[in-house]
């Protein structure tokens, strides 16, 4: 059975968050309110959801392959903007709906 985390405020965002984690697979979902943006004002609409997702099988960079083989758009490679070896893409699909894609957490402990 899943189990939820939810924090008043997230230090980082000052944001309502909630995360979802499911036991058996470790996957997580995490809900962060996020304010709008001058960014996303300029586009047609608001995206009501936005994923980050981090590889469990693939590197970043395979992960990415695979994801503009399937038709998604990088919008802003955003790898390294930090330091070396942080950092994430953010993507669009098909349909103009942005997603990021992060580092696997192996990459991201290095």
């Amino acid at each position: 059975m899943p189990t939820s985390r939810t924090t008043p405020t997230s230090p980082a965002t000052k944001s309502a968050e909630c995360m979802i984690r499911d036991p058996g697979t470790s996957h997580r979902l995490l809900f962060v309110e996020v304010p709008d943006s001058d960014e996303s004002k300029k586009r047609c609409g608001k995206n009501r959801l936005h994923l980050d997702l981090r590889p469990r099988e693939r590197t970043q960079d395979g992960e990415l392959d695979v994801l503009v083989t399937h038709g998604a758009t990088t919008v802003a490679d955003l790898r390294g903007k930090y330091d070396p070896g942080t950092g994430w893409v953010v993507l669009a699909d098909p349909e103009s709906n942005e997603f990021c894609l992060l580092r696997p957490e192996a990459e991201a402990a290095d």
